[in-house]
């Protein structure tokens, strides 16, 4: 366990160099300037100028990169160019939302692709499997702004069940959490059902349906366990997309997360805080993915972590 640890530690550690260094490229060759957007357009060369050296953008590409990985290896994600604030307490002050966000949207998306890619597995060939399926062929292709506005349109501003949008109560979540839900639930459903008809075919499901046992501990007990494996890997993987990729909801709702301030720094080419929120939600997928690899044997003793 402990070298497998290490040797996924580092390479956790290539991976997320390899993240800053390409976007750290991406960010220097962009055509738009960040220094204009701090003097304004009125501002004369020579202030244009003057501030580019101040933050050190006159220096060449590898300079700048090597200044940033110092930094960053003291715990210095840099300071925003336009708020003025270290770009760690923005992120840290918006990291709770995001954090909530997270977890509403990843238990609405298992309740909802779990049960239907479920039934659709035991009701496999029928109407009912093949109208889930299209269903979740639907959520998956469904743009996130139409979704977003379909609901906050119809709960909110007709219905009035939800507020249109915020941050602080349980009220608030609701919606963003189930728009996600909804879009996320229909990669959970197909792999549920492609998962559970493998595990319906295997042996010793055929030996629990000759002892008698029922259908529904059949399910419950012996394949919904083995099935859900898979699942499992996509939600660490989820976990990363949640931390920075849900700027299009976090916007719609208003709600006050890593996606909206990604978006806000995009906007305004921040780098700094585009470059902390890219490195932070690349984090996040790495150590997903590594919590799901470490949960995996847990549920079943038989996979070996090597």
């Amino acid at each position: 366990m402990a070298a497998y640890l290490i040797r996924r530690l580092i390479q956790a550690a290539l991976i997320l160099l390899g993240v800053s260094f390409v976007t750290f490229l991406l960010l220097y060759v962009l055509p738009a300037d960040p220094v204009r957007q701090i003097a304004g357009r009125s501002a004369t060369a020579e202030t244009v100028e003057n501030i580019r050296q101040q933050l050190g953008l006159d220096k060449p590409f590898f300079v700048q990169y090597a200044r940033y990985l110092g930094a960053l290896l003291q715990g210095d994600m840099g300071r925003s160019y336009l708020q003025k604030t270290e770009v760690a307490e923005l992120i840290l002050s918006r990291l709770p939302a995001t954090l909530l966000l997270m977890l509403g949207a990843i238990i609405c998306e298992l309740i909802l692709g779990l049960t239907m890619g479920i039934v659709a597995a035991l009701w496999r060939g029928r109407a009912l499997d093949q109208t889930l399926m299209v269903t979740s062929f639907v959520t998956v292709s469904a743009p996130q702004f139409v979704v977003s506005l379909l609901l906050l349109y119809v709960f909110a501003v007709k219905l009035g069940w939800f507020p249109i949008g915020g941050y602080g109560t349980f009220a608030h979540l609701v919606l963003p959490a189930v728009t996600l839900g909804i879009l996320g639930s229909g990669w959970y459903s197909r792999m549920m059902r492609s998962s559970m008809i493998d595990v319906l075919r295997a042996d010793y499901i055929r030996t629990a349906r000759a002892k008698g046992l029922t259908r529904a501990r059949i399910v419950l007990r012996h394949a919904l366990p083995n099935a859900i494996l898979p699942v499992i890997a996509m939600i660490g993987i989820d976990i990363g997309i949640f931390m920075g990729g849900i700027v299009v909801v976090e916007s719609v709702f208003g709600w006050p997360g890593i996606g909206q301030l990604a978006w806000q720094a995009i906007q305004r080419v921040d780098i700094p805080i585009i470059m902390g929120v890219t490195l932070v939600s690349a984090c996040a997928i790495v150590l997903g993915n590594l919590l799901a690899d470490l949960i995996a044997p847990l549920i079943d003793p038989r996979i070996k972590l090597r």
